[in-house]
């Protein structure tokens, strides 16, 4: 990670170095899995053609052989239909080299993704979308459940800065989808913060998240969070991707966090890319790792 130090008497700001961090967990789930003399098996599979889907399933693919998986890409036609879908993932389910099962979002309109997510077998649910990890999150049984991998990346980010206890912290996440926002607050409880989610019907937002010492945003608005937001020394965690076109045509990635002006306030800040991204790879292979670790009760 990347520490800068500030011309003030304000603390330094760490640039928290998502890729790093991620390609150090990548390395302890290799040496785990040497360890175990484990071969954890990843199924992936594609609906179309979509470009950033397939860059998305490609990497994915990469990881799981670089941590010594088993990887298996199934690419499916953009007129397949849900039926096709549904044998393919019943017979993945049944499969005992399989411990890991992702369906690469979003899908062809004329599949239902709910039905498809309840489909997969909760215990090979890696993304940690099946309603009953849901529930086990919910109701704080971690020990059981595989959780969304984008807020656990989050969460092993907050702890790298802050320590292992984040007892009495006060967090706010910003968006309260099922992918992150959700799932984020669910993990900050249990770990004993103080949680406000905020979203678009709450009431002066900006005074809420200035009281944080850890702020995650999630909502999709680019540079939404900007310096009024933020207390002096929060840690701010950006999962926001969001492209934005430039007056040359072109276009870059940005979060939804103002970068450049909440810099100087924070203690640690992801950046975007190179933030969040890579750690939801990373945790994706943590997650295929445990429900191996679980179906060889060793876990």
């Amino acid at each position: 990670m990347k520490t800068v130090l500030s011309s003030s008497t304000e603390p330094c700001t760490t640039v928290i170095d998502g890729r790093a961090v991620a390609d150090e967990l990548l390395a302890s789930i290799r040496n785990r899995v040497e360890q175990e003399s484990l071969k954890p098996g990843l199924a992936v599979i594609l609906v179309g053609s979509d470009p950033a889907s397939s860059v998305y399933v490609r990497n994915k693919g990469r990881s799981a052989e670089a941590c010594g998986f088993l990887s298996r890409q199934y690419d499916l036609p953009e007129t397949a239909s849900e039926s096709e879908l549904l044998q393919l993932i019943e017979r993945l389910n049944a499969d005992a080299e399989i411990h890991g099962i992702l369906v690469q979002l979003p899908l062809p309109r004329q599949i239902d993704q709910h039905r498809v997510i309840q489909a997969i077998d909760p215990a090979k649910d890696v993304d940690g979308f099946h309603y009953l990890n849901v529930g086990l999150l919910a109701a704080g049984n971690r020990d059981t459940s595989l959780v969304p991998c984008t807020p656990l990346g989050c969460l092993h980010l907050i702890r790298q800065q802050l320590g292992d206890s984040l007892s009495g912290k006060h967090a706010v996440v910003i968006g309260r989808s099922n992918i992150v926002g959700k799932p984020m607050a669910n993990l900050l409880l249990q770990a004993d913060c103080t949680v406000s989610m905020l979203h678009s019907r709450s009431r002066d937002p900006e005074q809420l998240c200035r009281q944080a010492d850890i702020v995650v945003a999630a909502v999709g608005i680019p540079g939404l969070v900007n310096s009024n937001w933020i207390k002096p020394g929060a840690v701010v965690i950006d999962v926001g991707i969001n492209r934005v076109d430039q007056p040359d045509g072109r276009s870059r990635l940005v979060g939804d966090v103002d970068y450049d002006d909440v810099y100087p306030l924070a203690s640690a800040i992801t950046p975007v890319p190179g933030g969040v991204g890579p750690m939801t790879i990373a945790m994706l292979m943590k997650n295929t790792l445990d429900s191996a670790l679980r179906f060889n009760n060793k876990g």
